[in-house]
């Protein structure tokens, strides 16, 4: 093989290992610019299937509320404990359905989103994800999720 030839071979063999070098970096950066769901599904046992927010925390709907009003029936005592949820793009698993999801406004201005007409709280005693220690409280509390709604 001649020294052109030879030179010419290194060449395109470096430019094409280059090029799928740069075609590899692309692709981790577009998946590492993907968002991350601002709603998800986290399972527990004796629990199930429930709604957790971007950082695993629970969400919870109130037994109280009436579904479709477009209104909260917990008051200011009440959002003291359980202050509502609220996610300006809701970005979701392939489990759930966006059609689910809404957002209603409190007289004051406050958004928060709803899951199938149900508006959605957080329990402030839930510190780390996967606590669900709002479950039940006087039996209107409950965590929220695809089988778990009334």
């Amino acid at each position: 093989m001649n020294s052109r030839i030879g030179a010419s071979v290194i060449k395109l063999k470096i430019t094409t290992v280059l090029a799928l070098v740069i075609a590899s970096v692309a692709i981790v950066a577009i998946g590492a610019a993907a968002p991350a769901n601002t709603i998800d599904l986290a399972s527990k046992e004796g629990v199930g299937e429930y709604l957790v927010d971007q950082d695993g925390i629970t969400l919870y709907y109130f037994a109280n509320d009436v579904p479709e009003s477009e209104a909260s029936s917990c008051g200011d005592t009440c959002i003291q404990y359980w202050p509502p949820f609220h996610t300006g793009q809701i970005i979701i698993p392939g489990k759930l359905s966006s059609f689910d999801f809404d957002t209603i406004y409190w007289e004051d201005g406050t958004a928060q989103t709803t899951y199938k007409g149900w508006p959605l709280y957080y329990y402030t005693n839930d510190y780390n994800p996967g606590d669900v220690r709002g479950q039940g409280i006087n039996d209107v509390w409950f965590v929220a999720g695809p089988t778990m709604m009334p």
